[in-house]
């Protein structure tokens, strides 16, 4: 089964990094849910929690706004401030 690469970035860093099996956001038409193999997108994210999951559980972030990039699953997640207290890295 393949996955996604996925980069959540705050405008002054790199917040996380890794592969997982789904990422979900909220956008501006509502919440996402992105698998491997989605067309490609380019997303504005609105205030509110981003979710990962991967096969070693779930993780979530609470991004203000931003955008979100889907390519070749590639998600590249990038927001003005990221508070990833509950990631681990």
């Amino acid at each position: 089964m393949s996955t996604l690469q996925v980069e959540l970035v705050a405008a002054d860093r790199k917040v996380w990094e890794g592969d997982a099996d789904m990422v979900v956001a909220r956008t501006v038409d509502g919440e996402l849910g992105i698998l491997p193999g989605h067309t490609p997108l380019l997303g504005v994210l609105v205030e509110g929690e981003v979710r990962i999951k991967s096969g070693q559980g779930s993780q979530s972030a609470t991004i203000d706004s931003g955008f979100l990039s889907v390519d070749r699953d590639k998600v590249i997640i990038i927001a003005e401030s990221v508070d990833a207290s509950q990631f681990t890295a």
